[in-house]
């Protein structure tokens, strides 16, 4: 399988993130292509990562089949194939889609990423140990960085085009998007943390936290969308490696942050765009990283 910077397919392309391009299916569909982009410091590195694309459709994928029956979403299908066989215009471009492309139902997105965390690290953590809240809200005194938060907290952030998304209040939450709206989608975020957690942790894997993203479709329904739990969009610790109290290694671009800090505190980079080159060892940890989270979710090898 190649790896993909960039996507270029027969579509009407409206959006690219720093991974994923979109493009419209007609006026009611959407296919989703993640590349093998990847970003660090919210900086888009040069060199693409092999499978990572690949690897973050499949697991959503996954992860949508999972939950058939808990929240209803919008996969069609993430199979060339079948994609094809519902768009013909791309039958030329089937080795693109192979692995990477999902069609999906269109929404109306709701500007919020339902952000649930089951324990307490990274940004939450350092507005908790410096200032005893999260989103300005106050915690119990006494808990450790990387413990587990019992009930997990329900914890929004606005969305951010660039730069790191905010952390908001519920309350701020309800402002936005009403309170029967803002109910419907932290009933939703809680019914899929619960399912993923218990079925990850069966695997060896704690999700300890993640966000998720819904929107709206004409009919109105409110539906699952974007990615589900998967490396990029979660933080994943190996369950027989977690210890409280520290910092945990994560399943996913560690190796990459790894490498942009040590170039950082050896003065060879500024922490600003452009990015150092990637060591080709780089490049090939931060893969394998990616195809082992998927190895541990799914209980199975990746093969495309």
């Amino acid at each position: 399988m190649t790896t993909m910077l960039a996507s270029d397919l027969p579509l009407p392309r409206i959006g690219r993130g720093k991974v994923r391009d979109i493009y419209a299916v007609g006026d009611d569909r959407v296919l989703l292509l993640t590349t093998d982009r990847i970003s660090a410091f919210d900086i888009v590195m040069a060199e693409t990562i092999p499978m990572k694309g690949a690897v973050l459709t499949q697991i959503s994928a996954w992860w949508f089949n999972e939950l058939e029956g808990v929240v209803p979403h919008h996969m069609i299908s993430a199979d060339a194939d079948a994609i094809i066989a519902e768009v013909p215009a791309l039958r030329d471009h089937r080795a693109s889609l192979t692995g990477r492309a999902m069609l999906c139902r269109r929404t109306t997105v709701f500007p919020i990423e339902c952000v649930i965390r089951g324990y307490l690290s990274g940004s939450a953590w350092k507005e908790y140990a410096a200032q005893g809240t999260l989103a300005g809200e106050k915690l119990i005194p006494g808990l450790l960085e990387s413990g587990r938060l019992e009930p997990a907290i329900f914890s929004p952030a606005t969305k951010a085009e660039t730069g790191h998304d905010e952390n908001i209040p519920v309350k701020r939450m309800r402002e936005i998007v009403g309170d029967e709206v803002a109910y419907t989608l932290e009933s939703m975020t809680r019914a899929v943390y619960t399912l993923g957690e218990k079925i990850s942790r069966d695997q060896g894997i704690i999700i300890a936290d993640t966000k998720f993203e819904f929107g709206r479709e004409a009919d109105g329904r409110i539906i699952l969308i974007d990615e589900v739990m998967t490396p990029d969009s979660s933080r994943f610790w190996a369950a027989d490696a977690y210890t409280p109290g520290r910092p945990q290694p994560s399943f996913d671009k560690q190796p990459l942050r790894d490498y942009l800090d040590a170039e950082r505190r050896a003065g060879r980079w500024n922490g600003e765009a452009p990015a150092p080159a990637l060591p080709a060892s780089v490049v090939e940890a931060t893969s394998q990283r990616y195809l082992e989270a998927y190895r541990r979710v799914t209980g199975a090898d990746l093969k495309i």
